[in-house]
């Protein structure tokens, strides 16, 4: 069986039991059905994984004893910061699930002019953190010991006007560059895609003047979610650690 993969937000160190948070506790308790002396992967963010047993197994508590440590990075050496126009539904969900599979490192969700999509206030606190839970859940699937970043929805200008080093791509289907053509960078790729309506030609305009290189991956036209992970796959085959 394999051994679950959990993020714990807290200290971890060898020998001292921790009490894994509701989320975690709930996973452990109620869905995998676990008791006590089972094993466990815990990690905190900050680098490794740490083999655990579990020493109590309740309806509302899970206690985990780290027995040791293991320094396993699986990050990619290409950080990448995505910058993704807020889709409707689930899609936008999706795209934050498979980008973090995909080794992403940051994500930031944009309003842009055809987003179609109205959050505030409460409503937009509540989806962030949605949104931040379902990239935890990912890095615990696909093994990662890092959790991807998301951070707060904001307007397409104010992201674009960010100061940066990173290479700056988006799409577009008239490009003249493609992933193979561009340079190789330390800095790390900040990349842009447009909600399910696309991009309006002032949007167009403005990452022009911000310096985002317009790259193209083929003659058809394919959907916001699908855009964006295509485009990371292609990014880490050509920059990163995926391999044919």
């Amino acid at each position: 069986m394999r051994i679950p993969h959990i993020y714990q937000d807290s200290p971890l160190a060898i020998g001292v039991p921790v009490t894994l948070d509701d989320d975690a506790a709930g996973h452990i308790g109620r869905v995998l059905r676990m008791t006590t002396k089972d094993k466990v992967s815990l990690f905190n963010g900050q680098g490794g994984e740490y083999l655990c047993q579990l020493s109590e197994v309740g309806k509302k508590k899970v206690v985990a004893v780290p027995e040791s440590f293991e320094d396993k990075n699986v990050e990619s050496p290409l950080a990448i910061h995505l910058g993704q126009g807020i889709s409707r539904g689930d899609k936008m969900d999706f795209t934050i699930q498979k980008s973090v599979e995909l080794g992403v490192s940051e994500i930031t969700p944009l309003f842009t002019t055809r987003c179609g999509v109205k959050l505030s206030g409460e409503r937009l606190a509540k989806k962030h953190l949605q949104w931040q839970k379902i990239a935890i859940a990912a890095a615990e699937q696909s093994g990662r010991n890092t959790i991807t970043v998301i951070h707060p929805p904001m307007e397409l200008s104010e992201w674009l006007a960010q100061q940066s080093d990173e290479l700056k791509i988006t799409l577009h289907p008239r490009a003249e560059h493609s992933i193979k053509t561009l340079p190789y960078t330390q800095s790390g790729i900040r990349f842009l895609v447009g909600p399910e309506g696309g991009f309006t030609d002032e949007e167009l305009d403005a990452t022009a003047q911000q310096r985002f290189v317009d790259v193209r991956l083929g003659p058809r036209v394919l959907r916001t979610e699908t855009a964006a992970l295509t485009v990371l796959s292609a990014l880490q085959l050509q920059f990163g650690d995926l391999a044919l």
